[in-house]
């Protein structure tokens, strides 16, 4: 959709699954992008881009915290922890300082705002989905419009602190896929980002990588504080978010994601986000609309 703000061309296509590599490259905004902004007196510097296709940022950090917020599409967010899938009803927020990349696999628009780091401090501080009621959207949308040339005695910085006080009220959503740091595990969990079909067991996985089940079983829940059945079905989850995004079918995503059945994922689904995929694809449409 068309926004206030920038537009920008494809760069190519973006992984499904951002990682941060021993070989990452790390850029950060020059010192007058609104992320590095030093004015307490203008807590929120908003900012808006509509990108016109796949997009893959540079690493980078901002000395602000960071609420990413797509108006439209999906897009997802790595750190050194993980990567965050995040639908038009949500957005992610990044604490001040903590390196991040952010892609997407087709147009986003998006909605960004810039919180100063000492206001930050009453926000979460790791980085995590949260929902996107229809008063905040409304509210961001509204900032964007207002931009940085706002007072503090001014009717658009009550705005602002309204923002902030809805900021604050916000829960976390299940959307968060952790990275595991053993050599062994890393290599399991690349494997299965590339091939989120593969359905073989962890026995199976020991044996490749030469370790016992148990161990790489312990591993898992200590590294990623989940369960390697529970890390593969949160990783098909944020693969299944993005398609369905795109537009595929659902029994299509299914099969693709290895499920014997489509009732099978959307049993999945719906434990895991309180909806079927068609009602929640109606309704992360409909909040972009």
């Amino acid at each position: 959709m068309a926004g206030n703000g920038q537009s920008e061309a494809p760069t190519g296509d973006a992984p499904r699954v951002l990682r941060r590599g021993p070989d990452h490259l790390h850029r950060d905004p020059p010192p007058d992008h609104p992320g590095n902004l030093d004015d307490p007196a203008r807590p929120i510097a908003p900012r808006a881009i509509d990108y016109l296709g796949a997009s893959l940022r540079p690493w980078h950090h901002h000395r602000r915290g960071q609420l990413l917020y797509a108006d439209s599409g999906v897009m997802q967010v790595g750190t050194a922890a993980g990567t965050w899938v995040v639908a038009p009803e949500q957005a992610v927020w990044v604490p001040p300082g903590v390196e991040h990349q952010v892609g997407h696999r087709s147009g986003v628009a998006l909605r960004t705002l810039y919180i100063d780091a000492q206001v930050a401090r009453e926000l979460p501080d790791e980085c995590c989905v949260v929902a996107v009621p229809p008063l905040l959207r409304q509210l961001i949308l509204r900032a964007v419009e207002i931009g940085l040339d706002y007072r503090p005695d001014s009717a658009e910085a009550r705005i602002m602190a309204v923002i902030l006080d809805e900021l604050r009220a916000l829960k976390p959503e299940p959307l968060h896929l952790p990275h595991p740091r053993d050599a062994r595990l890393l290599k399991i969990a690349e494997a299965l980002i590339a091939d989120p079909a593969d359905g073989r067991a962890l026995a199976d996985w020991a044996k490749a990588a030469g370790a016992s089940e148990r161990t790489l079983a312990r591993l898992f829940v200590k590294e990623t504080g989940m369960t390697f059945g529970a890390w593969r079905e949160r990783l098909r989850l944020t693969a299944a978010v993005a398609r369905l995004a795109e537009g595929q079918p659902v029994t299509a995503v299914a099969f693709d994601l290895g499920y014997q059945s489509p009732s099978a994922f959307i049993a999945m689904f719906r434990r895991s986000l309180g909806d079927t995929p068609g009602r929640y694809v109606r309704r992360t449409s409909a909040a972009s609309s």
